[in-house]
């Protein structure tokens, strides 16, 4: 039975729309768990289990979108393969991608695991929270190979038009993970080490999943032995997509972790606030996300098809449904943070400071829908590297700058430095469209 979805025919929006739900699901079981850790650690914990927690997770979810966004390249490349009908490098494509991301995550999973105890003091981790946080780290690095294994089979069924198999595999992990939470957390007592835990436990049962599943389906394309080999040309044009990808996700992520540090350095009040929305924000963004790549693989396989019609349809679609998802989360922050930030913590200075730094962030929903939309138009149309100079810019400019001369000119409230994200969001969104506009009156048919 074929599996492989044609995403060249059909109504560009339904297309759009089924191939985003499964991959929003997908996006909101992942961040569920994760806050769910968070929500576990503080009935059971105090907020330097929090705070640990916090920190962690946020170091290795940098990881996770630099991995995803390298899988990027994978996703692009079969989806360009698939829309032209070429199965041979399809199949290609996947046999180099299992092997460079074996190597890959061997690599940084030693590297990593040596250097947990720098990553730690380089956070500015609040001295309360510094030997929970190196346990968490310690045992999530551990779990790198199954992060990296994930992420890539699940590009694999994504560049094949598939989406709905990898929503299977996270719920699997979350299933897992939430039910050893308790187990670890509750029953064990084991605070940020049992978070830790029930996250690696809860990706190794998905990845195993994901195999067993990726063996029974056929993807429209046939593998063999020989195509599981490093082709030196199919590694090179991945990483051409991936690789822009990885560095504009990575530095998001160190921007977060910048101004992480910075809320680190004023307390453990402020660090558990910002963790918290931190959080949130992460989860709101899910729609955005799943956008990205429902346009990113639109567009791969279209431009394949010669049909750069339909990949711009694909983006007005997704930057008219996700501009109005951020508009209700902006407005419904302004009135009742309260009823989110407070899911998380009981410490009343804690709800306080989380609430000031929700109403000015979550401005950035609206501003980051339309950059995120219009960097999975690019990564599909192979132009990649303008997400990586939108978001560098942006966060050189405001994201990093901002933050810092905020905690310094506001050291006692988080609402300033809240602006700092929405601001260079924005700036990011009128670079992406002025890019969008230089290409189309360059190639009006392209």
């Amino acid at each position: 039975m074929n599996e492989r979805n044609d995403l060249t025919e059909g109504s560009v929006r339904k297309n759009l729309l089924l191939f985003a739900l499964p991959y929003l699901l997908s996006c909101f079981m992942q961040t569920f768990y994760g806050m769910a850790d968070l929500f576990v650690v503080g009935l059971y914990n105090g907020s330097e289990t929090t705070t640990a927690v916090s920190i962690g997770s946020q170091v290795t979810h940098m990881l996770t979108v630099i991995i995803v966004g390298f899988a990027m390249g994978t996703t692009v490349r079969i989806g360009r393969s698939v829309g032209a009908k070429d199965e041979r490098e399809a199949a290609r494509s996947v046999g180099s991608s299992v092997v460079f991301f074996t190597g890959f995550a061997v690599v940084v999973t030693v590297a990593l695991l040596l250097l947990a105890g720098q990553i730690t003091t380089v956070m500015l981790t609040p001295a309360e929270a510094v030997a929970e946080t190196k346990q968490y780290l310690m045992i999530c690095f551990a779990g790198i190979p199954f992060i990296t294994a994930y992420n890539v089979i699940s590009s694999i069924f994504r560049g094949a038009g598939d989406s709905r198999r990898p929503m299977y595999f996270v719920g699997v992990a979350c299933v897992v993970n939430i039910i050893l939470d308790f187990v670890f957390i509750g029953g064990c007592r084991m605070g940020a080490a049992g978070a830790a835990l029930g996250t690696v436990c809860g990706q190794a049962v998905s990845v195993v999943s994901a195999l067993l599943m990726m063996r029974r389906r056929n993807f429209g394309f046939r593998m063999t032995r020989q195509d599981i080999r490093p082709d030196k040309e199919v590694i090179s044009q991945i990483l051409k997509v991936g690789t822009p990808i990885a560095c504009q996700d990575g530095l998001i992520q160190v921007a977060f972790i910048v101004i992480t540090v910075i809320a680190n350095s004023r307390g453990l009040i402020a660090s558990a606030a910002v963790g918290i929305v931190e959080k949130l924000i992460g989860f709101m963004f899910l729609v955005p996300s799943a956008f990205l790549s429902a346009i990113s693989t639109i567009t791969a396989q279209n431009m394949g098809a010669d049909k750069p019609e339909r990949a711009r349809a694909s983006l007005r679609y997704g930057l008219m449904i996700t501009v109005c998802w951020g508009v209700v989360c902006a407005v419904y922050n302004q009135f009742l943070p309260h009823t989110l930030v407070g899911l998380f913590t009981k410490d009343a200075a804690v709800l306080a400071a989380g609430c000031a730094y929700m109403r000015s962030y979550s401005f950035d929903t609206v501003f980051a829908a339309v950059h995120f939309c219009f960097s999975g138009y690019f990564c599909g149309d192979q132009k990649s590297v303008i997400s990586f100079i939108h978001n560098i810019t942006a966060i050189l400019l405001i994201r990093i700058p901002g933050a810092y001369l905020a905690s310094v000119y506001w050291p006692d409230d988080l609402y300033p430095m809240g602006w700092a994200a929405p601001l260079g969001s924005l700036l990011s969104a009128l670079i992406c469209i002025g890019f969008y506009l230089y290409y189309r009156r360059k190639d009006p048919a392209a």
